[in-house]
């Protein structure tokens, strides 16, 4: 089987090629903008009918769909993430190759969800921000198109490579620059949005399913569980061996201690007040900024504040159900989070 994998240099792309590369009945080339492709072609510039004259070259049996932007104004998101897939669409309907496509969205599409709830794939999507409108809209045109296509609805990918941009991979730079410099605390902000995490690699074993089944329309790939982003960090604090205190700033009144991690407030042999901080008698010196960043200081004793925001437009909770994809897919997350925060750590800890 000829897979055509689009976006392949990207942080998905790179572990779906992987996955295919390591199917012996898959023989996989590459198009996308970059050096490292076998084709450079762009999506967002190239016409529809250039596309169509290469896939009736290479006769590919599926074509794989990873490329795309999470960066940018309305305009740069959807050039990359809807006319890409409109210029897809529009080749594969042209052409004879009568390839299936695997369309690779996101959970944006579906916008914020009711705590506690299980989205599935029938949830009416009401995306909050232009990045979830953009996939929305490109996965309109890949349900529209009358093609042999499934789309697979990736909620919050995690694992090795993850973009240090993220909020998981800002959390690992900022602990590990605490680490490098000897800082017994961090204080964080925004941990308390809930989302479902899934480790690329199970995302790339998603695809290659999908590649092989016959299944249409939308598919949830998630674990099926929510996850609070201080619990991430707690456990992230642990896999890293990171002994200081994780001062949450914006816990909710009375729903969580003053630290993470430390049931009762002493970290490094100095006792926290009620509001988290630490005596400045017990410090006896300012600490350094877990970001790097000198004399930006909140409260003339402590470095700024950490933030971790989630600029999906998802609120505060995602959970997916993942029923279809168990069903329809035979397909199971296998990477526990711990795991995906090991890695996510360990290359973090290479640039100590």
């Amino acid at each position: 089987m000829r897979v055509l994998l689009i976006g392949s240099n990207g942080y998905l792309g790179r572990f779906v090629a992987d996955r295919l590369l390591a199917d012996p009945a898959v023989q996989l080339t590459a198009l996308g903008r970059g050096d490292d492709a076998d084709v450079r072609f762009d999506l967002a510039t190239g016409s529809p009918g250039a596309l169509t004259r290469f896939l009736d070259a290479v006769h590919p049996g599926v074509v794989v769909n990873c490329a795309g932007t999470t960066r940018g104004g309305a305009r740069e998101l959807t050039r990359h993430n809807t006319v890409a897939v409109a210029t897809v669409c529009e080749a594969l309907r042209r052409s004879g190759c009568g390839a299936r496509l695997v369309q690779v969205g996101c959970s944006a599409e579906y916008g914020p969800s009711q705590p506690g709830s299980s989205t599935a794939e029938d949830a009416v999507p009401r995306p909050g921000g232009p990045y979830g409108v953009s996939k929305l809209a490109a996965t309109e045109l890949v349900l529209g198109s009358g093609l042999d296509a499934v789309v697979l609805r990736v909620f919050s990918p995690a694992g090795p490579g993850t973009p240090a941009g993220s909020p998981l991979g800002r959390l690992a730079e900022a602990m590990r620059r605490a680490m490098q410099s000897g800082d017994g605390e961090l204080r964080l902000g925004g941990l308390g949005a809930q989302r479902d995490f899934i480790d690329v690699r199970d995302v790339a074993r998603a695809v290659h399913a999908a590649s092989l089944s016959a299944a249409q329309g939308v598919i949830n790939i998630g674990s099926g569980r929510a996850v609070r982003l201080r619990d991430a960090a707690a456990t992230l604090a642990r896999v890293a061996g990171y002994g200081g205190a994780l001062h949450e700033l914006d816990a909710p009144p009375g729903a969580l201690r003053p630290t993470i991690g430390h049931p009762r407030g002493e970290v490094l042999g100095h006792r926290a007040d009620a509001l988290g901080h630490h005596r400045a008698e017990a410090l006896g010196h300012h600490r350094p900024d877990p970001l790097g960043h000198r004399g930006d200081r909140t409260d003339g004793e402590h470095p700024a504040p950490v933030a971790y925001p989630y600029p999906d437009g998802c609120g505060s909770w995602q959970q997916a159900d993942v029923r279809t994809a168990r069903d329809r897919l035979g397909w199971r997350p296998r990477i526990a989070l711990e795991e995906s925060l090991a890695d996510i750590w360990m290359e973090a800890a290479c640039r100590i």
